[in-house]
């Protein structure tokens, strides 16, 4: 049985599965090896816990428990220690990600389970480095894990019945559906939505329309609740011209970069993160 979780990076996606982990009852630690990073997830915690109270979602007394749970620390061998399941929540580069599988490796318990929150990159690759690759899966959140429903979760070449067992029993605790994906370039909505915010890309540099209105046109003509723009200003203008790199190295030409994207990246015009993306902040 799964008692504690030890989530590796406190950025947008770590500090929002660490909410989520310690809300469904888990004690939660939280890494990372910033002090800023660690401190601002940890305030983004507690704003999230209490719009949840101002909402009625949460009682008071929820509130202080789920907090309760929540420890933040810098030091990655105090966090997984003790961690039945890890989370890996690094920034979306494959030599990173396998850098921090091999210090789990080395500091975590031998039996716990290795999830990593990428949202393209190979999962198989980064077992590969283990001694063990059965204990590894894919759990690919989405922004902002509080409200978002869905975890994709991959299964690389050797992921063990007992370790996918496990993410699911992970992901039902959190209030999560899922999705199985057998491991492929893009899963299937980054793969998906890479296409969509890059065509997108392509009719902006075109003039087809205007950024607002091609916005305006996905989300009222075919539902979508958010345009690619507002999606990509999010995410994170770096972070998908790097998905879509990846996907053109591994899938081929349709996924090349449009010649604007990269132009805005190189400009700093990277989101909301930056105060100016495709729109200004």
């Amino acid at each position: 049985m799964i008692r504690r979780i030890a989530v590796v990076g406190a950025g947008t996606m770590g500090h929002g599965i660490a909410h989520a982990a310690a809300a469904a009852g888990y004690g939660t630690a939280m890494f990372d090896v910033s002090p800023q990073a660690l401190e601002k997830g940890r305030l983004a915690v507690e704003d999230v816990v209490r719009g949840g109270v101002e909402r009625g979602k949460v009682t008071a007394a929820d509130a202080e428990m789920i907090l309760g749970r929540l420890q933040t620390t810098g030091d990655l061998a105090q966090a997984v220690a003790e961690a039945d399941f890890i989370i890996e929540a690094a920034p979306e580069r494959i030599d990173t990600k396998i850098a921090l599988i091999a210090d789990i490796e080395r500091l975590a318990p031998a039996g716990a389970v290795v999830a990593s929150n990428t949202s393209a990159l190979s999962l198989t690759e980064m077992a590969a480095t283990l001694r063990d690759p059965s204990r590894v899966a894919g759990m690919h959140f989405f922004n902002p894990v509080h409200k978002m429903k869905l975890i994709e979760v991959v299964q690389a070449l050797e992921t063990s019945p007992a370790t996918l067992a496990a993410v699911h029993e992970v992901a039902a605790r959190m209030g999560k559906e899922t999705v199985l994906v057998r491991e492929s370039p893009g899963f299937i909505t980054t793969r998906v939505n890479a296409s969509i915010g890059n065509e997108a890309f392509y009719m902006l540099m075109e003039g087809v329309a205007s950024a607002r209105d091609i916005d305006k046109a996905l989300k009222l003509g075919l539902n979508h609740p958010m345009g690619p723009f507002e999606l990509v200003d999010l995410v994170g203008l770096d972070t998908r011209l790097s998905i879509l790199e990846y996907l053109h190295r591994s899938l081929g030409e349709k996924y090349r970069p449009c010649p604007l994207l990269l132009q805005y990246v190189k400009a700093g015009r990277l989101g909301r993160k930056a105060g100016r993306g495709v729109y200004d902040y």
